[in-house]
């Protein structure tokens, strides 16, 4: 049976260069960092086109930067689409070994109980027995 840690452990191991580029980078893109990164872009973005007085190289409505937006976006979701179907596909597993081990620890005490059983018959009929000797001694 594997422990929590094997599972784990042997399913980053089977992961691609690819799956884990798209987790590190969907990890990435999905934290505050990233979003503080971008904001800072933007703005230094709009405001280096204000400043820039003789050469506007994204004059305002910023279609250039619109661009740049728009192909992040579009190389972005598929990627997160796929770090988040190697999720699921972590979810299974872990699933999986849960319910084994649930099966595994279902038949261990279910051999207790039996065992259990097991000695407190051997318990009562040891005190039946004593129970009929003395009764025999008495009758004698």
């Amino acid at each position: 049976m594997n422990t929590p840690k094997d599972w784990h452990k042997e399913h980053t191991q089977k992961l691609s260069f690819g799956s884990r580029l798209a987790d590190s980078v969907a990890n990435g893109m999905g934290s505050w960092r990233f979003i503080i990164i971008q904001s800072a872009f933007v703005v230094l973005w709009m405001g280096l086109n204000i400043v820039g007085f003789i050469f506007h190289w994204d004059p305002y409505p910023y279609i250039l930067l619109n661009l740049v937006f728009s192909t992040q976006a579009a190389y972005a979701a598929p990627i997160i689409m796929m770090a988040q179907n190697r999720q699921n596909e972590r979810d299974r597993a872990q699933a999986q070994n849960d319910y084994q081990t649930n099966v595994d620890a279902k038949l261990e005490i279910e051999a207790l109980t039996m065992k259990l059983n097991e000695l407190e018959v051997q318990k009562l009929d040891k005190i039946i027995t004593m129970l009929n000797e003395m009764k025999r001694d008495q009758q004698k």
